[in-house]
């Protein structure tokens, strides 16, 4: 018999060889019908798989993260087969499931693909998937996996199973496809009821730019129509909140070729819109006790080899920079963390001086491939909003709470109502990708855990998503279409304090290591500011927009007046402008609200004569009329509905 141990940590005892599917059954039908794959002792298994141990069982349906992960890697497997049926010289490489769906790349040598094949491909995945054939995994020796390969002329695979240990190498089979593979796949095809193919792109075979470039497809599927079509919608309504279209509709930012991929250019208005993020960020911190300070854009190459990023980034990194001394090197700053180290060395410090915040709105560089840059969300060079606490071991608690505070302060300042928790912890089984004793991870861990506890905020735990240094709480908030990103991330560390010999002085004299807390609640700015115009859809708050009132004069006679009424809007800090170009009312109107100000003022004789302004808002909302002081008075409340003081 072996003993299941289950997430709620109750156990029960089982025959051996009895598989995850088998156990689910005798506990119910429904969740026997609906788990789609399992972890096992920290690793994942098959439905079938038989459990010769005892040990820690979890399942997974298509609600989990694994579980939909499992459903798009299995449906990546019958694309695969499908593209492998009509191009038949095709060659396959790897086929992973990704946040929204799967992809598969393909050498398909001399064929071309496009989307207008996507309909047959699709189709024909449906039909496979309604035989039900079961995925089954199975083991080979290097030297079969090898042979069988080198007979199909797949020199990806070769090179992929050159790295692989003999005795670790598995296939997956489905109907009449095999293919390599390491396991997490549904029961069977069965599962899959809605298939759809979004697009084909470039992807240079292992993302270096020196190899072959291959065929990436791209598709997503669901267990339900329904959610397929709703899915569809979800893509329609993105589109038109790309970031990347507003962000050049609205004249927030651009990108030059010239300049270099990756690296944004900030135009008038977004350099605005960014100014009064950090101030209001500045604001908030100023009143919690940070101090601000400037690091500088590179550092030597030693900084980060003794912080580990250096070990740890190097390859993400761009390359250093070698100055005429022999052998010295910088690099552009790829985090902010060992340069705030350093100013902390920089004296030496009481227990009573404790904690020391440092804030940095700090600018640092990643060297990402070309293929994986998106618009502001995935850029070369971006501005964190970062700041590291030092603290004692007793302050630490607290500390950390506080941090909490200020996260859900700027969330409800910008309108992310719905967000969720996460605790990020160290992968068990790969301790390697870590710095660090298990006795200082333990300690960091307990510590996010019992602060996010006492703060009675809901999470759930996600092993292998610590930072290399330390464990940290992940912010996952919900825009307005209901998409997830991860905003927002607290990091306890002990391990960079004992790497730079950080240290101050207890009630005993004696040197103690502080405790280092890192924090970013935007994250990154380019990141955040692109989240918040999806959110928004470019409607931004009426504290952060760049232009709350857009004046227009009906003709020539009515400028003089408008001029009037912008100047004393201007005195009292509400941010105006006057289109008094020769155009129709109409078009003004028309631009204005593509330009999404928040309120239009059209004046004409009867205003004029009156002093009463009446207010339209975005998207025709009539506000009804009122005098310069009343107007005032009304847009400063506005302001106060959307934000308050920290």
């Amino acid at each position: 018999m072996i003993e299941i141990t289950f997430p709620d940590g109750a156990a029960r005892s089982y025959e051996i060889n009895t598989s995850p599917y088998e156990i689910a059954n005798s506990i119910s039908e429904g969740l026997a019908r609906n788990i789609i794959s399992a972890n096992f002792n920290s690793k994942t298994i098959e439905t079938t798989t038989k459990l010769t141990e005892s040990g820690k069982l979890v399942f997974y349906t298509w609600n989990d993260k694994e579980g939909k992960k499992a459903f798009w890697h299995s449906s990546a497997h019958i694309l695969a087969q499908v593209i492998e049926e009509f191009y038949p010289e095709v060659k396959l490489t790897i086929g992973p499931a990704i946040s929204n769906g799967f992809y598969y790349d393909v050498d398909f040598g001399d064929n071309i693909m496009s989307e207008k094949d996507f309909p047959k491909i699709e189709r024909r995945m449906i039909e496979i998937s309604r035989n039900k054939h079961l995925f089954k995994l199975k083991y080979k020796s290097k030297k079969e996996a090898l042979d069988y390969y080198k007979k199909l002329g797949n020199e990806y695979k070769v090179e992929l199973i050159d790295n692989l240990e003999d005795g670790t190498i598995s296939f997956c089979d489905h109907d009449n496809f095999t293919d390599l593979c390491r396991g997490g796949h549904l029961p069977n095809t069965g599962f899959i009821k809605a298939v759809k193919l979004l697009s084909v792109a470039g992807a240079y075979w292992r993302a270096d730019q020196n190899n072959k470039q291959l065929t990436r497809v791209y598709g997503i599927s669901f267990p339900k129509q329904k959610e397929l079509t709703e899915y569809l919608n979800l893509l329609e309504e993105s589109k038109k909140r790309d970031h990347r279209k507003l962000g050049k509709q609205l004249e927030l930012f651009t990108f030059s070729n010239k300049v270099g991929q990756g690296l944004p250019l900030w135009l008038p208005k977004g350099a605005e819109l960014r100014e009064r993020l950090e101030a209001f960020l500045k604001k908030a911190q100023k009143k919690a006790g940070y101090k601000q300070v400037i690091s500088p854009h590179i550092g030597n190459k030693e900084l980060y080899e003794t912080s580990g990023h250096y070990e740890k980034y190097g390859e993400s990194s761009f390359q250093p920079i070698s100055t005429p001394a022999d052998g010295e090197e910088f690099l552009l700053k790829p985090m902010n963390c060992p340069h705030h180290c350093e100013m902390y060395n920089a004296k030496q410090w009481s227990y009573k001086e404790l904690p020391v915040r440092y804030a940095e709105f700090g600018t640092v560089y990643r060297y990402e491939q070309s293929g994986e840059l998106h618009g502001l969300t995935r850029a070369r060079g971006f501005t964190q909003d970062d700041a590291h606490i030092f603290c004692t071991q007793d302050q630490l608690n607290s500390e950390f709470k506080n941090v909490i505070d200020l996260v859900l302060y700027v969330f409800k300042s910008l309108g992310f109502e719905k967000f969720t928790a996460q605790v990020s912890l160290r992968d068990p089984l790969n301790k390697e990708k870590y710095i660090g004793t298990d006795q200082v991870w333990n300690t960091a861990e307990k510590a996010i855990i019992n602060a996010t506890k006492e703060k009675n905020i809901d999470y759930k735990i996600e092993y292998g998503e610590a930072a290399f240094y330390g464990p940290k709480l992940d912010f996952m908030v919900k825009d307005a279409i209901g998409r997830e990103w991860q905003l927002g991330t607290i990091q306890v560390d002990y391990n960079l304090p004992e790497r730079f010999d950080l240290n101050y002085t207890d009630s005993n004299n004696t040197l103690k290591r502080p405790v280092m807390i890192h924090r970013a609640p935007f994250g990154s700015m380019e990141r955040f500011i692109a989240i918040l115009i999806e959110h928004t859809g470019g409607n931004f708050p009426l504290w952060l927009t760049s232009n709350q009132i857009m004046l227009i004069p009906v003709g020539e006679k009515h400028k003089k007046y408008t001029e009037k009424v912008l100047n004393l809007l201007e005195k009292d800090e509400i941010r105006a402008l006057a289109d008094t170009r020769n155009e129709t009312v109409s078009r003004k109107i028309r631009e204005a609200e593509l330009e999404k100000i928040p309120f239009m003022i059209i004046i004409g004789d009867e205003e004029e004569k009156n002093n009463l302004l009446p207010i339209r808002g975005h998207g025709g909302k009539d506000f009804g009329k009122k005098s310069i002081k009343e107007l005032v008075e009304f847009i400063n409340k506005k302001v106060r509905e959307t934000i308050e003081d920290f």
